[in-house]
């Protein structure tokens, strides 16, 4: 027997159950079936041009820092000058996203390279399933399109993201991700990316980078 078997096994026995008892799987399999929307904040509930002047405020609140940009043409040369301007090394990462890879990079000086970071690289850049105006979050699926270890092992996390796939809230999101990948295929994981990576220690000196990037640029394209 597994560790996780020995603990559902223990918490079947506290609850007096065996987990084969028909009603209570026939009410997962309903609860699964229905996803029912948990509380919805009315914060987020804006349309337009507000939506995403909420989007970039919450995200700026959260210390990333957010360029916008009219076109998919214009992300290689914002991302070019977002490097030169913090000094960091023209070097970037990415996974293969069709959307990233139809991207003029041959117009910039980057030094492109592609697939999962293995910790080495400083620079990353990764394209959102969707972002979301209540807290100023990207959205991130896992898969070869883009990378999970992207999220987390560069130092600086550069995140592209379409306005038209900015969600008023986080509700509207899983739903955007149930519709697209199907039920029972879900990705791997999911991962809600607010801000640079941050700890406090018992000081409650804020620390950036303590588990993750510590730098996260969110890069805009309009309509």
């Amino acid at each position: 027997m597994s560790a996780r078997d020995d603990i559902l096994g223990n918490i079947r026995r506290s609850l007096g159950v065996t987990g084969k008892e028909t009603i209570r799987r026939q009410m997962v399999a309903d609860r699964l079936d229905r996803a029912p929307r948990g509380l919805i904040p009315a914060r987020g509930q804006v349309q337009g041009r507000e939506r995403v002047d909420l989007f970039k405020l919450q995200a700026e609140a959260a210390l990333a820092t957010v360029t916008e940009v009219a076109t998919p043409a214009e992300v290689p040369q914002s991302i070019a000058a977002y490097l030169r301007d913090h000094n960091l090394p023209a070097t970037l990462r990415m996974g293969d996203d069709p959307r990233l890879e139809a991207m003029p990079w041959s117009e910039t000086a980057l030094d492109m390279s592609q697939g999962p970071s293995r910790g080495s690289d400083l620079n990353a850049v990764s394209h959102a399933f969707a972002g979301v105006a209540e807290t100023g979050t990207v959205v991130m699926v896992s898969g070869h399109e883009n990378p999970s270890t992207l999220n987390f092992l560069p130092d600086n996390h550069i995140v592209v993201v379409a306005a038209k796939d900015l969600a008023t809230d986080y509700e509207s999101v899983w739903s955007k991700i149930r519709f697209a990948q199907g039920k029972g295929t879900m990705p791997r994981t999911v991962n809600w990316l607010t801000g640079p990576s941050r700890s406090g220690d018992i000081e409650q000196t804020l620390l950036l980078g303590a588990h993750g990037p510590r730098r996260l640029h969110i890069v805009l394209v309009g309509d």
